[in-house]
């Protein structure tokens, strides 16, 4: 229901915003702009969800081989107990486990093209057993908040922008990054137990979540050790490798069950291009929102008038800069990435704005974009908490990497 709000809203603050410039500043090519974008964003919608069909196709297929071949099982032994506590209404060895634990090994790593697939195929399964079909389970909203989250180890892709753009040392925003994404991520995962009652002080809990911190800090030091080439090196190397282990690894279980591989695969193949197909309506209605919401010049006044609040209350205003990527980050990841580009082109890419737009860029995900897919793969048209817990979670991830930016490049 939150999302239907904020959908008309984005409307209704587009058009008012567009009278106001019309008449009152005389611009009469606002409303061209914005029903051009309107149509441009339909026509990405449908590219971006024709672009997802193949890689869901692949993914779809290989994880059906997994699912037969007995993956489900040894990824619950590894994190059952932990998954058991903060998705109780799934049972034990439910089917999405699998799929669950490697979209957020994805998205740790960076995978994009992996992670959403794999996302898709595990809220999928979770609707098999989602009792309501058209209202989101609470196993569905505590599995996208944590996605949305953006929780990443490994910001690949921003430390390339960055040796791009001529930064003296690209991987300076590493650890930035990997604080404000933890802090964003605790607080969805805090917003959505105190929803569904989830004791996060239970021991499993705090085992799992205390092992998981010492991985991430290890790897943290590791990577401290390295030069910005041989991390690049190693991430893109390790990345692949993971990921067409996994397939080899599937395919291995797929034969020794004795199942037969191909037409195994040809079945998970169909279903997920029937979810790619599925997903157009909700993809095209979110992004024409956002895409008009920005054509119309809303975006520029809501920067602006938070700078005033800002240096009218006496505090310094150096991170301003950085919030149109901050902004634009829930709703286009490629928007916000043109943000961060185009901030680091003009301000420079070791500026302290120019480094802070890295961080705010890999501190969350794109928050509606998600929601759109996944809650729309599986016809999820009331979404409950989710969208207040995973804006929450891009807040609190935007606060600390603001702070983070300050401690570290001010």
């Amino acid at each position: 229901m939150a999302l239907n709000y904020i959908w008309i809203l984005f409307f209704l603050i587009a058009f008012v915003i567009g009278l106001v410039k019309m008449v009152l500043l005389g611009d009469t090519q606002v409303f061209t702009d914005m029903v051009n974008s309107a149509f441009e964003m339909a026509k990405s919608g449908f590219e971006i969800s024709l672009g997802l069909a193949g890689v869901l196709t692949l993914w779809s297929g290989i994880m059906k081989i997994g699912e037969k071949g007995g993956i489900v099982n040894i990824v619950s032994k590894l994190i059952g107990p932990f998954f058991n506590k903060l998705f109780p209404e799934l049972g034990r060895n439910h089917p999405a486990y699998g799929p669950m634990m490697m979209n957020f090994a994805a998205n740790m790593l960076g995978l994009d093209n992996a992670a959403t697939p794999m996302g898709l195929q595990a809220m999928g399964e979770m609707q098999k057993s989602n009792p309501n079909k058209e209202i989101a389970s609470n196993a569905q909203i505590m599995f996208l908040v944590l996605n949305a989250s953006g929780l990443t180890i490994i910001p690949i892709s921003v430390m390339v922008y960055r040796a791009q753009l001529g930064a003296h040392d690209p991987s300076d925003v590493f650890i930035p990054i990997l604080l404000a994404t933890f802090f964003s991520t605790l607080t969805g995962l805090i917003g959505v137990s105190i929803y569904q009652r989830i004791n996060l002080w239970d021991r499993t809990i705090i085992a799992y979540l205390s092992g998981m911190l010492c991985i991430v800090f290890s790897l943290i030091y590791w990577t401290h050790t390295l030069s910005p080439e041989s991390l690049a090196l190693y991430s893109k190397v390790f990345s692949n490798l993971m990921l067409f282990s996994i397939i080899i690894l599937f395919l291995s279980l797929g034969f020794l069950k004795k199942i037969n591989v191909y037409e195994t695969f040809i079945d998970g193949a169909k279903e997920g291009f029937t979810t790619a197909v599925k997903i157009i309506p909700y993809l095209v209605a979110i992004l024409v929102a956002i895409g008009v919401f920005r054509a119309s010049g809303a975006m520029s006044f809501f920067i602006a008038g938070i700078k005033w609040s800002i240096e009218a209350a006496g505090i310094n205003s150096d991170f301003i800069g950085a919030l149109p990527t901050a902004l634009m980050k829930p709703l286009s990841g490629s928007g916000s990435r043109g943000m961060m580009i185009d901030v680091m082109k003009t301000s420079g890419a070791d500026s302290f704005v120019g480094r802070l737009s890295c961080v705010v860029q890999g501190a969350g995900d794109t928050t509606f974009f998600i929601l759109a897919v996944y809650f729309g793969s599986v016809g999820i048209k009331k979404t409950r908490h989710a969208l207040t817990c995973a804006l929450l979670a891009d807040l609190a991830g935007l606060i600390a990497a603001i702070l983070i930016g300050y401690l570290f490049f001010h």
